[in-house]
């Protein structure tokens, strides 16, 4: 989450003010996030869509999971059952999200959930002063739905 987070979460305070955050970007319409949990209503991660632009009908995905969650499909169904609401609900047509191409795990999640490849965007994250290629993927509202 350290790197999904605009702000680190370290704390349970902390933890509160990102959640709030959150529903402020819901409130303005920029970007909705929801929790993924499992069959016992224990959280597993979470997905989100943001860079709503309602003027193109576009969105940016993201998504983490818990470790424990990792391998099981989670954060691919999770990031599937958000494009069908942001396709439906929100009347986005095309959503997309970036892994690090050193990443193979998230380019498995971003696949199985029907986002597409669709190029390299050199060097565009930068963690802990290295920088990182970034492999493209997007969904469209008219793609056949996968999962």
């Amino acid at each position: 989450m350290s790197r999904q987070a605009d702000v680190p979460v370290g704390s349970s305070e902390s933890a509160l003010r990102w959640i709030a955050r959150r529903g402020e970007e819901e409130r303005a319409g920029t970007a909705y996030s929801f929790a993924v949990v499992g069959g016992d209503d224990v959280p597993m991660g979470n997905v989100a869509v943001g860079a709503v632009n309602h003027v193109h009908a576009t969105g940016w995905v993201s998504y983490w999971t818990v470790p424990s969650a990792r391998g099981r499909g989670v954060a691919s169904y999770g990031c599937d059952a958000l494009a069908r609401w942001a396709f439906g609900e929100l009347g986005l047509f095309r959503l997309e999200l970036g892994h690090r191409v050193n990443n193979p795990a998230s380019c498995r999640v971003a696949r199985t959930a029907g986002f597409v490849p669709e190029g390299l965007q050199r060097q565009k994250l930068a963690y802990e002063g290295t920088r990182y290629d970034v492999e493209l993927h997007a969904r469209l509202a008219s793609d056949p739905g996968l999962l």
